[in-house]
């Protein structure tokens, strides 16, 4: 029997390897005959470098660069293997959310300066073609803060420049802007943009009202990271005919994706498709039996794009059953049934706080995996 192994990461808890080994080994204890192929995926935030550079045969290169918060840190961007010479750069690996200690995350001070230097490196470097994955960021800055990194010179009321790595709640007071000040590699480049939010830049259910919370804004932050956010796409409106108010995906990572579709040649693409494509997850699906997918949870947001979705929607072109594992279930799962998902399941076992379900994921995916796998053979066999 045939089984693809193809999970997400499981955020704070285990990588998307680790996972996939991990339900490999609940899976072999049910059935130790079993082919088991693994595919980690992504999809487009933490985690998608890693699984397009394993998938093939690619390298990192370390980079220090700005922290969010303005500290140094150790990030990477990855070349893809086969010659395409493609460098992929994940917003989390320098400016993500989990570099931030959950008692200091604060959008009002967070910057997206260090992607910026990220990229600069890449280009210094001699890499024209990307893959950027936007997601997972603790920044609500409109992506200002990788433009200053890539040159762009801003100035306040006064005239005064803007010190380097603006953070979201001084977008306010950015009056104009230097266009030709932006690095002229931008324009030689090509830049393929990993993301699946459809958010727009401002209002209900803009960057600062929908993610700002998640990255430890309060109710009145929102609101100052919101009049922020509108200054700025307002000055973006009147210097390049660019509305991005309303357009969809201009809040991807706090406006990063407005950013992109402003001032860079770019197309965006859902993050788990590029992620399949490059792991070659349908030729990996073909005579497969079954299918294991996951991440930390699953609810009715896994259907807008997310990694176990995508992946549902890849084995139904090819018949193959789906059983989903997950840190925790949510509500609106009906879509998901719809497009492929065959069972989902919830990992723990009795009561478990969710610190302990983080720290125990492993087991408790192995375990799992081993409950259902049996399950579906004593169907199987009646």
């Amino acid at each position: 029997m045939k089984i693809v192994i193809a999970p997400d990461s499981f955020k704070g808890s285990v990588t998307a390897l680790q996972a996939a080994q991990a339900i490999e080994a609940g899976v072999k204890k049910a059935l130790p005959s079993a082919e088991t192929v693994l595919v980690p995926i992504a999809d487009g935030g933490e985690g998608t470098m890693e699984a397009l550079v394993a998938a093939t045969n690619g390298h990192l290169v370390e980079v220090q660069v700005t922290g969010p918060m303005r500290t140094p840190v150790q990030a990477a961007y990855g070349v893809l293997g086969g010659g395409a010479a493609t460098c992929v750069i994940e917003m989390a690996s320098a400016s993500g959310l989990v570099l931030v200690p959950e008692s200091q995350r604060n959008p009002l001070h967070s910057t997206s300066y260090g992607t910026g230097e990220l990229i600069r490196q890449a280009f210094d470097d001699g890499f024209r073609r990307f893959i950027i994955g936007i997601g997972g960021s603790a920044t609500n800055d409109g992506g200002v803060g990788m433009l200053q990194a890539l040159g762009m010179r801003l100035y306040d009321r006064n005239g005064q420049l803007v010190e380097p790595g603006i953070a979201g709640g001084k977008l306010g007071e950015i009056a104009k802007w230097d266009a030709d000040s932006l690095d002229p590699r931008i324009r030689e480049s090509n830049f393929v943009i990993a993301s699946d939010v459809q958010n727009p830049l401002v209002g209900p259910t803009g960057a600062s009202h929908i993610f700002g919370p998640q990255k430890g804004a309060t109710p009145e932050m929102v609101e100052s990271l919101e009049q922020g956010m509108s200054h700025w796409a307002g000055l973006v409106a009147d210097e390049t005919g660019i509305r991005l108010h309303d357009l969809a995906g201009a809040g991807a990572a706090g406006g990063m994706g407005g950013a992109f579709r402003a001032f860079f040649p770019c197309t965006v693409e859902r993050g788990i498709d590029i992620v399949i494509t490059y792991t070659k997850l349908a030729s990996h699906l073909q005579g497969a039996d079954l299918l294991f997918t996951g991440e930390g949870r699953i609810d009715g947001q896994t259907a807008s794009g997310k990694a176990p979705m995508g992946v549902a929607q890849e084995a139904k072109k090819q018949q193959v059953p789906v059983f989903v594992l997950a840190g925790s279930v949510g509500d609106g799962l009906d879509f998901l049934y719809e497009c492929g998902v065959t069972s989902i399941h919830s990992i723990g076992n009795g009561p478990l706080s969710v610190s302990e379900s983080m720290e125990r994921a492993a087991e408790l995916l192995e375990q799992k995996a081993e409950q259902v796998m049996r399950a579906y053979l004593a169907g199987r066999n009646r």
